[in-house]
């Protein structure tokens, strides 16, 4: 196998019983990028050289002096901080702008070892619905997702094992499934935000990609995602899981509707106790509140770019500074404690079950690139902070990847991550999808 294929568990596997150097990790991974980065398009800022020299310097690196992480290829989304490589949000506002500092994750990671491959594109400021020039690596005519366009399209291209997104509306969940890979949403505020460009504070959560369960716990590692109680022997078979289609299911795509009934059929055949449950009618305006939220968190966000360069925004960004959906203040706090009363009463009803099973998209990646598809389906879990993993295994009627999302209580992160292993496998094996890049 070309070390480019390999999962980052892999990677680090052979980097450290020195069956691979990370020098000749990061050549076979930039060969890779060269091969492809006409039909994917997935970097904002890429610099071979500087790829190289910091793999020579990892392997200098004394073995007993190397971190848990050593060699280990990241994509970072191009609206995180890094002291080396250009931070430019797809805004041309920022462009060739060069921080000084790293955000609080990259540091975290290249204490670790990580090597950072490059910045990822991003809509504009993660916050746009349009999409970057970034395309599907399953299908060129279709979108990758967003804003996490760049890292979800180069984990499933097998430029890298792993990359870093973010999530305020659907920016994880949604590229995870559109690109058919493993995708992350932690609860909110368990991995800091210092040093990226906020868009909504009271919503966005960094998010991991990568093309399996163990190279997300991983990452999870590295950023102390700890559950007070975890159990590693899981199984299907004698667990509880429930099916929620929610106030949104009227949106499904054929695709979405046959992968959520096959994703029950596949549990239940596999031992698990199914239930289709729905929410109580107060959940029916999570998504609305979710909307104010976004919109009224935009406004201080975007206000120093509103002032210095109102033309170089995009109109929906300056939308949020004017307040164009005329969003009252005390909507705003309506949102604000109708969100905060519902995320205990959430946190109950998943802990009934291994967890929630519900779709990721409304159906498959459409064509195009102007828009990167509807959060529709993702926005109820970010708007009540609670863990969320794509998990791939499906496809639609145009044989593109369609995943589905797990969801368990706030901080469950590793609960979750065991039960999306087990959940994974299954898919896997008998959903059908099956990448072809």
């Amino acid at each position: 196998m070309e070390p480019f294929r390999l999962t980052a568990t892999e990677a680090l596997a052979k980097i450290k019983d020195g069956s691979l150097s990370v020098e000749a990790y990061a050549r076979s991974l930039l060969s890779r990028i060269e091969q492809r980065d006409d039909a994917v398009k997935a970097w904002a800022h890429l610099d071979p050289e500087y790829v190289i020299q910091q793999a020579k310097q990892l392997d200098l690196v004394p073995p007993e002096k190397r971190g848990p992480l050593h060699g280990v290829a990241i994509a970072v989304k191009d609206i995180m901080y890094t002291k080396d490589m250009p931070t430019q949000h797809n805004s041309p506002i920022y462009e060739g702008h060069d921080p000084t500092l790293d955000a609080a994750a990259i540091a975290t990671l290249r204490h670790a070892g990580a090597l950072l491959i490059g910045k990822a594109t991003t809509t504009e400021f993660a916050s746009t619905a349009t999409g970057p020039k970034t395309l599907n690596p399953h299908d060129p005519t279709r979108t990758p997702g967003g804003s996490s366009s760049g890292s979800a399209a180069a984990v499933a291209d097998f430029q890298v094992p792993l990359g870093l997104g973010t999530q305020t509306g659907g920016s994880t969940i949604r590229p995870g499934s559109f690109n058919g890979i493993f995708a992350f949403k932690p609860t909110w505020g368990a991995i800091s935000r210092e040093g990226l460009k906020f868009y909504s504070l009271n919503l966005d959560t960094i998010g991991f990609f990568a093309r399996s369960v163990a190279d997300l716990e991983l990452l999870s590692d590295m950023f102390n995602l700890e559950d007070d109680d975890a159990r590693p022997d899981f199984a299907i078979r004698g667990a509880k899981f429930a099916v929620l289609k929610t106030s949104v299911w009227p949106q499904a795509g054929p695709g979405t509707v046959a992968a959520l009934e096959a994703g029950a059929r596949l549990l239940r055949d596999g031992g698990a106790d199914v239930e289709e449950i729905e929410l109580p009618p107060e959940f029916d305006r999570v998504v609305e509140w979710h909307r104010t939220v976004l919109h009224s968190d935009g406004r201080p966000t975007f206000l120093p770019e509103y002032r210095v360069a109102k033309e170089k925004l995009d109109p929906f960004i300056a939308d949020h500074v004017e307040n164009g959906q005329k969003i009252s203040r005390a909507a705003q706090l309506e949102a604000f404690d109708g969100l905060a009363a519902l995320r205990p009463r959430i946190d109950e009803i998943a802990k009934k079950y291994a967890a929630i099973l519900t779709p990721s998209v409304v159906d498959e990646a459409p064509k195009g690139t102007q828009s990167t598809g509807s959060p529709a389906f993702n926005c109820m879990w970010t708007a009540l902070h609670t863990p969320v993993v794509n998990v791939p295994g499906f496809q639609g009627g145009n044989g593109m990847p369609i995943g589905l999302s797990l969801v368990a209580p706030r901080y469950h992160d590793r609960h979750l991550l065991i039960v999306s292993k087990a959940v994974g496998d299954i898919f896997a094996a008998e959903g059908g999808w099956k990448s072809k890049v």
